[in-house]
């Protein structure tokens, strides 16, 4: 029996990665808790290293269809609006949005709120190579630094390092390095965690260099959604 305090029942894409999930998982728990509501969610499990390669190879038919059937499952579920909890698989968006049956909250353009109610003008990103090169598919509507090409894939290594359970102490001060040589040399007003699984080995309090959290923003808006 419902208490009266459940707001809409959101379906969630996880397993991309799986320590991502669990991130979003508590933090929406915890938003909500915050707020004396319980949450109501129906998480999809699906596979990284099925859906990263989708991207890589730029195969975005595919992916959107691979995505779209987990959210089908969710929709099936019950649940009445949409969230993928990690950055990358929003490289597809163009191709997902006419497949939706239930609205998503897209990542990317929450992120673009954020950056415009926070007046920055450059920023600098730490995510995956797709993620980055593409300057974050495009979308922030603000000028984006391009690292270097090693810079670049020190990130994109460094990040599957976190997804995958491998990284180390060194490997993320090394990562704040370059977020300072990023603030310094290319003039970044801030760095956005442009991948969900650094939001658990980095955050707005502890990352040491200004930062924009991208799954915090994320976790944020779905709250509000849910529950307005």
């Amino acid at each position: 029996m419902s208490s009266g305090k459940e707001g809409r029942c959101l379906g969630l894409v996880g397993g991309l990665g799986p320590g991502a999930t669990v991130h979003y998982y508590n933090g929406l728990i915890a938003a909500h808790k915050a707020q004396g509501r319980v949450a109501r969610m129906i998480i999809a499990h699906a596979d990284v290293d099925h859906g990263r390669p989708l991207a890589e190879a730029g195969k975005l038919d595919e992916l959107a269809r691979y995505l779209n059937g987990f959210i089908d499952a969710t929709a099936a579920g019950g649940a009445e609006i949409e969230a993928i909890v990690a950055v990358t698989p929003h490289i597809c968006s163009a191709q997902l949005v006419p497949l939706l049956r239930i609205p998503l909250i897209d990542m990317v353009s929450v992120v673009a709120d954020e950056v415009r109610a926070r007046g920055l003008k450059r920023i600098a990103l730490l995510g995956t190579r797709s993620t980055v090169e593409s300057k974050m598919f495009g979308r922030l509507g603000i000028d984006v630094v391009m690292p270097k090409p090693d810079e670049i894939a020190f990130i994109h290594n460094t990040y599957l390092d976190v997804v995958y359970d491998r990284s180390t102490p060194e490997g993320i001060d090394r990562l704040r390095d370059l977020a300072h040589t990023l603030i310094k040399r290319d003039g970044a007003e801030a760095v956005l965690l442009a991948g969900t699984d650094l939001s658990m080995v980095l955050n707005e309090e502890n990352a040491g260099f200004p930062t924009i959290d991208c799954a915090a923003v994320h976790i944020s808006e779905i709250t509000r959604r849910l529950l307005s």
